[in-house]
C-alpha cells in the first residue's frame, strides 16, 4: 500500500482555524478513527463537524479537539489522492495533538510528509505541471499585488501553456529535420531551399524563447522588489522619509547629522509594486570611523541600486556636501533617479531648475516631510515610482513573466541550443549535428514544465516548500 501522509498545513501561531492535511488511501480510515460520530457514508467534499479523538471506538476517548472534516476523494483532490483536512482551532497545541492522533492511529503506512509534497504528489499524478507547481510557494511568499498576480497567472498554468506551445512548433522542426536525415536531398546544402525554412522556423522558436527570457528582468523585481536606495547629506530628512514610506518610525530621526550609521531595508509595496527601500549614512567627509563605515557602506548600496531617491535639504541651498553626494551620482542614469526637495516649510532656496541643472533630466518633488506633508510626500514618491519602473501598468491578463531562476537558466541554454542548431544549418554542416542542438533546446524547454526532470532537480524544487503545502 502507498504511503499516507499527514501535515499541519496552517502557519505557525495562533489563529481562529488551524489545519491537519492527510493525503493517500488510508485518509478515510484516518476519518473513522478519529472523528466521533462519523457517519457510516461519507460524502466527499460535505463538511462534518465532530469531536476529534484518538479512538471514536473507545467512548471513554479524551477529547484533542473539536472540528471540521473535509473528505475529497481523488482523482478529485489538490493531491490526486484520497484528502483529509481536519479544520480545528488555530492552536499550535491543539494542531500538534491532532497531528500526533494521526501518526499514531495504528492504521498502516502513515507518515508525516516531506516539505512540499502535497504539491509534489500533484505534480506526480498530473493534477499540475511543474511550473504551476512552482508558482505555489511563489503565491505563499508573494509581497506585492504584482508577485501575486504573477504567480496566479502561472498557478493556472499560462507559462506552462506557452511552454508547450513552443516545444510543439519546435517539435514539428525536429520532425522534419529527422524526415532529411533519414531521406537526405541530393541537393541539400547551406544555400539549399530545404535549409532556409529550417532556419526559418528555428528563428521563430528562437523568438518566442527570447521573448519569454525578455521578461526576467520585470521577474526579478517582481520576486525581490525594486532596489530603491535613499541618498543625500546627512540630515537632509532621508530617514523621516523612510519612515514617512513605510506608514512607521522605522529609523532613528535626529536633528543631529549623522545619526544613520548603517544602512537600514525594508521591503514594501508601493502602488502594487513590491519595492526594498535601503536607508542609507549621509554622505559625506567625516572623521569618524563608524560613519565612514556607513558612508562605504552607502556607496555599494548605490552602485546596486535600481533606483535612486536623492534627499535634498532645500532650505540651506547647494553645499560642498551636496556637491559630494552629486559626485556619487553624476555616473548614474536620471532615469532611474528621483529627487525630492525636502524642508518647504521652511522655506526653499532650491528650485526644481537648479536640481535639474545639476542632473539633467531628473524627476524632482519638492515637499515638506513634516505633519501631513509627510503623508503627501510618500504618495507622490510611490506614485512617482510606478510611473518611472513601468511595473504599475502591466496588464497580466496579456503578459507572460518569468520569475523563477530555473525557468531562467532553461531558457539561456535553450536559446544557447538554438542558436547553435541555426549556425549549424547557417554553415552548411549535417542536419543530424544541428539536430542534436535542437533537441537539448527541446529538453531545456521540458524541464521548465517539469516532462524533462529527474528525482534530483524535484526534490531540489519542492524542499523550498514549508510543511504541510
Amino acid at each position: 500500500m502507498a504511503d499516507t501522509i499527514a501535515a499541519i498545513s496552517t502557519a505557525p501561531g495562533e489563529g481562529g482555524i488551524g489545519i491537519v492535511r492527510v493525503s493517500g488511501p488510508q485518509s478515510e480510515a484516518v476519518m473513522r478513527k478519529l472523528m466521533t460520530g462519523c457517519p457510516e457514508d461519507i460524502e466527499p467534499r460535505h463538511a462534518y463537524f465532530g469531536k476529534v479523538v484518538k479512538d471514536s471506538s473507545d467512548p471513554a476517548a479524551e477529547v484533542i479537539d473539536e472540528a471540521v472534516f473535509l473528505f475529497m476523494k481523488g482523482p478529485a483532490s489538490y493531491t490526486g489522492e484520497d484528502m483529509l483536512e481536519i479544520q480545528g482551532h488555530g492552536s499550535n497545541v491543539s494542531l500538534k495533538a491532532i497531528l500526533s492522533a494521526v501518526l499514531q492511529s495504528g492504521l498502516e503506512n502513515i507518515r508525516m510528509a516531506d516539505p512540499g509534497e502535497f504539491t509534489k504528489l500533484a505534480f506526480l499524478n498530473g493534477k499540475m505541471d511543474l511550473s504551476q507547481a512552482e508558482a505555489v510557494i511563489d503565491i505563499i511568499k508573494a509581497k506585492s499585488d504584482l508577485s501575486l498576480g504573477i504567480a496566479e497567472e502561472q498557478r493556472a498554468g499560462r507559462l506552462g501553456d506557452k511552454i508547450r506551445e513552443i516545444r510543439e512548433t519546435l517539435l514539428d522542426v525536429l520532425a522534419e529535420m529527422a524526415v532529411d536525415i533519414d531521406y537526405p536531398d541530393e541537393d541539400y546544402g547551406a544555400e539549399s531551399g530545404a535549409y532556409s525554412e529550417l532556419i526559418s522556423k528555428l528563428r521563430w522558436v528562437l523568438s518566442d524563447v527570447e521573448e519569454l527570457l525578455d521578461t526576467a528582468s520585470i521577474g526579478r523585481i517582481a520576486r525581490e522588489g525594486v532596489r530603491v536606495v535613499i541618498a543625500g547629506k546627512p540630515n537632509a530628512g532621508k530617514s523621516s522619509l523612510m519612515n514617512a514610506i513605510l506608514g512607521e518610525g522605522r529609523v532613528i530621526v535626529t536633528d543631529i547629522p549623522g545619526t544613520t550609521r548603517d544602512t537600514v531595508e525594508e521591503s514594501a509595496s508601493m502602488g502594487g509594486v513590491p519595492i526594498v527601500l535601503v536607508d542609507t549614512a549621509g554622505l559625506r567627509d567625516s572623521d569618524d570611523k563608524v560613519e565612514q563605515i556607513g558612508i562605504e557602506k552607502t556607496a555599494q548600496a548605490l552602485a546596486g541600486a535600481d533606483l535612486v531617491i536623492l534627499v535634498l535639504d532645500g532650505s540651506r541651498g547647494f553645499d560642498d556636501e551636496d556637491e559630494k553626494v552629486l559626485g556619487y551620482l553624476e555616473k548614474m542614469s536620471t532615469d532611474n533617479m528621483l529627487a525630492v526637495i525636502n524642508k518647504e516649510d521652511l522655506g526653499s532656496t532650491v528650485s526644481e531648475e537648479d536640481v535639474q541643472s545639476k542632473l539633467p533630466g531628473i524627476r524632482v518633488i519638492t515637499t515638506s516631510l513634516v505633519g501631513s506633508g509627510a503623508i503627501d510626500a510618500a504618495k507622490k514618491v510611490s506614485e512617482a515610482i510606478g510611473e518611472m519602473t513601468g511595473l504599475g501598468n502591466i496588464d497580466l491578463r496579456e503578459s507572460n513573466i518569468v520569475t523563477n531562476e530555473r525557468h531562467v537558466h532553461m531558457l539561456r541554454n535553450a536559446v544557447i541550443n538554438l542558436d547553435e542548431a541555426i549556425g549549424m544549418l547557417q554553415n552548411g554542416e549535417p542536419v543530424e549535428v544541428a539536430e542534436l542542438s535542437a533537441h537539448y533546446a527541446y529538453e531545456d524547454l521540458g524541464k521548465i514544465i517539469g516532462e524533462e526532470v529527474g528525482e534530483e532537480i524535484l526534490d531540489t524544487v519542492f524542499s523550498k516548500f514549508c510543511l504541510g503545502k
